[in-house]
């Protein structure tokens, strides 16, 4: 146990061709917050993953999400500390190995990596829906072409990518405001109905929505808005870590929450009535406000979204395998692989090894992995919590650093919180996601653990550590 939830002996591990494997710090505050959003991919979860809480939480989705948003404003506090004190490629395995020891920072990298394989596919397989009106396709086909177009753009230098993703961002932003627009423009309730607390029963009638069905919706409330933690995975790339870290992370976490909230308060209250608003389908509300042009546009909108979510997790996948790579956590020939550069400074073997399994991802039924990742998310933010209250401790006290408001209490807060809301999720989801954290745990204690002087090093590079 002395391997979970301590600060290690040596948090900062130097490798001798660290030099080699370092990733080019070429973006700012402005191109980080675009591809951070991008993976947000507001306009994609709003049409994508939204829906299926209207089908559960009916009205009360806009008030889970509002709570699951400021739980994220603790989170984001977290990552913020933690992400200017380790600025690594690693993310959330990086900062937690570093603060509360190599066996809890592996079971991050394990968790962070169920989330990160498996929501891409799962995304990009909606891509059918929103171009039927232009074009027939098969949704797996579709989403598989998408996972390779971006894998291709995964290849290219960071900065060009900051700017092929902020083009579709703007274009999935204004569809999430057509949206909000229309739905406020035709109200059929006023703002009381947020907090009515229905959903359409099977009758048709209205169904109480109870507090612990809001509670289990938290876990997917989290994960609407969980893309801004890809701030910290870009921290090797971001000029000035120990400033515009914690600015990308606050920035897009503010602007994401309002994206996707202002849209679903609309539609709440824009619904022609309950079994509409449960039936969560979005673009049939659009035209039905507007005209099937209107309809037609927001829905190629939200496609682009799509491709525009598959690039930048490609993006942030990639750079979480190249770092495991570059901290041994694997077989030699593995990590040589895995941490090998291309022409424009991207892992383009890393990202080839998380963007080709992501296409044929999208031929598999993926049914329970929404809960999955709900568990996995809030789990993973719970050890970053735990990790964030052992920040302050012995050299790491000294160390330059953004420091959150509020510390202690925000962390411990945090780790109650969500502690309670794992306890409230679905068995499957909590035995899926137990049983393949136990394969990891397995992996550690007969491979990394008796080879912990040449396994699982995490490092941090030399430029950031001043």
């Amino acid at each position: 146990m002395t391997d979970t939830l301590r600060p290690a002996e040596t948090p900062l591990v130097s490798t001798p061709d660290s030099s080699q494997r370092t990733l080019k710090r070429s973006i700012g505050v402005v191109g980080g917050t675009l591809l951070t959003l991008s993976c947000v991919t507001p306009a994609s979860t709003l049409f994508v993953v939204v829906p299926d809480l209207f089908g559960s939480l009916g009205t009360a989705t806009a008030l889970t999400i509002a709570i699951g948003s400021l739980l994220c404003i603790a989170v984001a506090f977290c990552y913020s500390e933690l992400g200017t004190l380790v600025p690594s490629a690693g993310g959330e395995y990086a900062m937690v190995s570093t603060l509360a020891g190599r066996l809890a920072g592996w079971l991050v990298f394990v968790l962070s990596l169920l989330v990160v394989m498996i929501v891409p596919p799962v995304i990009a397989m909606g891509t059918a829906d929103y171009l039927a009106p232009v074009v027939d396709l098969d949704p797996s086909m579709a989403g598989a072409g998408v996972m390779l177009l971006a894998t291709l753009a995964g290849l290219l230098d960071l900065r060009a990518n900051a700017w092929i993703t902020g083009v579709f961002l703007v274009l999935e932003v204004v569809a999430a405001a057509v949206v909000a627009v229309l739905g406020f423009a035709h109200s059929e309730r006023g703002p009381g109905s947020l907090a009515s607390m229905e959903v359409a029963g099977a009758d048709g009638g209205p169904d109480a929505v109870t507090a612990m069905l809001v509670v289990s919706g938290l876990a997917i409330a989290l994960f609407v808005t969980q893309g801004f933690s890809t701030a910290v995975y870009l921290s090797e790339e971001l000029e000035n870590p120990r400033r515009n870290v914690a600015r990308t992370v606050l920035t897009t976490l503010a602007i994401s929450a309002v994206i996707i909230l202002v849209p679903v308060v609309a539609i709440t209250m824009g619904a022609s009535d309950l079994a509409e608003l449960t039936g969560g389908d979005i673009g049939a509300m659009v035209t039905a406000w507007s005209s099937s042009a209107v309809g037609t546009f927001v829905s190629l909108c939200v496609a682009l979204a799509i491709v525009n979510a598959g690039i930048v997790m490609v993006i942030q996948n990639s750079r979480v395998l190249f770092a495991s790579a570059r901290d041994k956590a694997w077989p030699e020939p593995v990590n040589t692989v895995f941490a090998k550069l291309g022409r424009f400074g991207s892992p383009w073997v890393s990202t080839l090894a998380v963007g080709v399994p992501g296409a044929a991802l999208c031929f598999v039924n993926l049914d329970t992995l929404y809960g999955v990742t709900g568990v996995s998310v809030t789990g993973m933010y719970l050890l970053v919590a735990i990790a964030a209250l052992l920040a302050r401790r012995g050299a790491h006290r000294h160390t330059p650093a953004w420091r959150m408001p509020l510390w202690p209490a925000m962390p411990i807060l945090l780790i109650v919180v969500l502690a309670y809301i794992l306890s409230r999720q679905e068995t499957t989801h909590l035995l899926w996601t137990g049983g393949i954290t136990a394969v990891a745990t397995l992996y550690w204690a007969l491979y990394l653990r008796p080879h912990r002087d040449t396994r699982w090093l995490v490092s941090i590079p030399e430029d950031a550590r001043a």
